[in-house]
């Protein structure tokens, strides 16, 4: 389908700034936090096992909202996670979601975190909103991929993404199909080899010992932290901006650049005097 190679430089950029493991902490268990501010507060500290006495102790100490300062954020979310300003109106932190399905393969290094598997979830999830959006614009931008007798004239000519998807040949979307699978099993792979030592977002690629690095990119650590907390937000706006570019394609039957246009259109009425009359008088 179009654009597969901006796809793949994309990912490789995008994951760049989580590659290395030097530059990074390993993030320590939810239940922590939440015991220390138990403590504090003259309580006993939550058992480490059921979700239900972590969830409890991770509202009940709960603290105001940086994200959201008319609401509170669970305990579970303390700051010291890149990018945390606690936002969880939904209390997921205080759910523990474990990938059980890995297993445990390497005692000696466990299976990742609750929060650290959030954290997967948000960066993966984001990077692809960002290549949707690359998707909503490139077409328009670039240009479209040309077609043949086999595949049609028009199978890659359509500008809007939500028709685009059900006009090109079956044959491509299962080759997109094919190269994702690949990409998760590799990922949930890295993953099982890593346990806790698992940086969320790693796929292995970017700057660091035996890591693709196609970019020769070579952060210092101070550089390296801003680079990742970037690319934390860059993967929010795009899981936002993703939603309103499919509802409007959906209400308009257009593509983004060509709704742009014609809002910045100046009407043919506007140069003439008294312009800001209805037009006709």
């Amino acid at each position: 389908m179009k654009f597969v190679a901006a796809l793949v430089c994309l990912l490789a950029t995008a994951n760049a700034y989580t590659a290395p493991l030097m530059a990074t902490k390993v993030l320590k268990s939810k239940t922590k936090p939440v015991a220390k501010k138990v403590a504090k507060a003259g309580k006993a500290a939550p058992r480490s096992s059921g979700g239900s006495s972590v969830g409890a102790a991770a509202w009940a100490n709960a603290g105001p909202s940086t994200a959201l300062p008319f609401a509170t954020s669970p305990a579970t979310l303390d700051g010291s996670m890149l990018g945390d300003v606690g936002f969880d109106p939904f209390g997921f932190s205080t759910t523990p979601v474990g990938p059980w399905f890995l297993g445990n393969t390497i005692p000696s290094q466990g299976v990742i975190g609750d929060l650290e598997w959030y954290r997967e979830a948000e960066i993966i999830h984001g990077r692809i909103a960002q290549i949707a959006v690359l998707g909503f614009l490139g077409p328009e931008l670039f240009g479209t991929l040309p077609g043949n007798d086999w595949t049609g004239a028009d199978a890659y000519s359509n500008t809007n993404p939500l028709e685009a998807f059900s006009q090109v040949p079956g044959l491509a979307l299962t080759q997109i199909f094919l190269f994702m699978s690949f990409l998760e099993i590799r990922r949930l792979n890295i993953i099982k080899e890593e346990g806790r030592n698992f940086q969320p977002g790693d796929l292995r690629i970017g700057q660091g010992a035996n890591r693709w690095n196609p970019f020769g990119l070579n952060y210092s650590p101070a550089e390296y932290e801003e680079k990742r907390l970037q690319e934390l937000k860059h993967c929010r706006l795009a899981m936002i901006g993703v939603f309103g570019l499919a509802a409007q394609a959906n209400a308009s039957g257009m593509g983004v650049l060509e709704q742009l246009g014609g809002g910045l259109a100046i009407p043919n009425y506007v140069s003439k005097a008294g312009y800001f009359f209805p037009d006709g008088i």
